[in-house]
């Protein structure tokens, strides 16, 4: 650990919303280098327990992050793949869900939508910690005409 880094903006810009005055602990997690959707799943499984001694796991990210083409580019993409992870994180059955999930990048449009892992892996970590918890679609809004959902378990 290295404390004088500072939080990456996918920790700072969330919290910063949540918590303004920052009182709230935080502990940060890396991805591994490899961006294994399904070891990250496996990572959430293994936290899961923590969650009955009341602590929150939070991943930040949403359904599409592709900055090259978030001013231009098509919208049926965008649409297309959140269409898809809105389905796949909702299943009822987690292995289903997780199965899914860990093979995101064959969904229709996932890399228009997601060229790298680093932005949509922190779903899977959540969504392992979620055990059998259902998941459901939090928030879904359009930002510069592109598609973009969040996702809650528990």
């Amino acid at each position: 650990m290295n404390a004088a880094r500072g939080f990456d903006h996918g920790v700072f810009v969330p919290m910063l919303i949540v918590e303004p005055g920052a009182t709230i602990p935080i502990l940060t997690l890396s991805l591994r280098d490899d961006l294994d959707p399904a070891f990250h799943i496996g990572v959430g499984a293994a936290l899961a327990p923590l969650r009955d001694d009341g602590v929150l796991i939070l991943g930040s990210g949403n359904s599409f992050h592709n900055l090259r083409t978030f001013f231009d580019g098509e919208a049926k993409a965008a649409a297309g793949f959140d269409a898809w992870l809105t389905e796949a994180a909702t299943k009822p059955n987690p292995e289903e869900r997780n199965a899914l999930l860990a093979q995101w990048s064959e969904a229709p449009f996932a890399r228009a939508c997601h060229p790298r892992e680093e932005h949509l892996l922190p779903l899977m970590v959540v969504a392992g910690a979620a055990g059998a918890d259902v998941g459901r679609r939090v928030f879904h809004d359009a930002a510069v005409g592109k598609a973009i959902s969040g996702f809650a378990f528990g």
